[in-house]
């Protein structure tokens, strides 16, 4: 069977709306035979198999996937092996704190450099590097499944922005004193 086939063939069994986005590496055991997996994947691409995020990235399109939450599943594959956190503008908004809400560009502290993905029409992956490490911050975050990241408390969040020197002059200050 071809390549192409045979991993179209595994991704229609497999894939689900949970688990849709992929990296190389986790595609890789579909074709075992397949000499060029970059090859394959740019071939699957332009036949719409997949589609391509970012580099390195791919979805299976699957009915009834939630596409809001791309950006958040494609954080969590991207930085896999480090330690991350929804925060800042993202945690803020998500919680009413400040009033505009960022279209299609979240912010993620993560114990990785800091660096901004681009993932095309899909939006923007910004991580920041913090040096807190998990339990400094377990009390003050929250697993979001739907996500598939931890997520800060307005008060975590908070401390971020001031820890990152970012603007605080959109964050309302009498809503983030209630919920805080």
């Amino acid at each position: 069977m071809q390549p192409l086939k045979k991993l179209s063939q595994v991704l229609r069994a497999l894939a689900d709306r949970e688990h849709c986005v992929f990296a190389p590496a986790d595609l890789a055991g579909a074709v075992p035979e397949c000499g060029h997996l970059a090859v394959l994947l740019s071939r699957a691409s332009q036949a719409g198999v997949l589609k391509r995020v970012c580099r390195g990235i791919y979805l299976y399109p699957v009915p009834d996937y939630p596409a809001g939450n791309l950006l958040f599943h494609v954080a969590a594959r991207l930085r896999a092996g480090e330690f991350n956190y929804l925060s800042l503008e993202t945690s803020l908004s998500d919680a009413g704190v400040i009033s505009q809400v960022p279209m299609n560009w979240i912010t993620v502290l993560s114990s990785g450099r800091s660096h901004v993905v681009d993932c095309g029409d899909f939006g923007h992956i910004e991580f920041v590097h913090t040096a807190q490490r998990p339990e400094q911050v377990f009390g003050e975050l929250s697993y979001a499944p739907e996500r598939h990241l931890w997520c800060a408390s307005v008060r975590q969040a908070l401390r971020d922005m001031k820890a990152t020197r970012r603007s605080v002059e959109l964050v309302d200050d009498e809503v983030a004193r209630e919920l805080v």
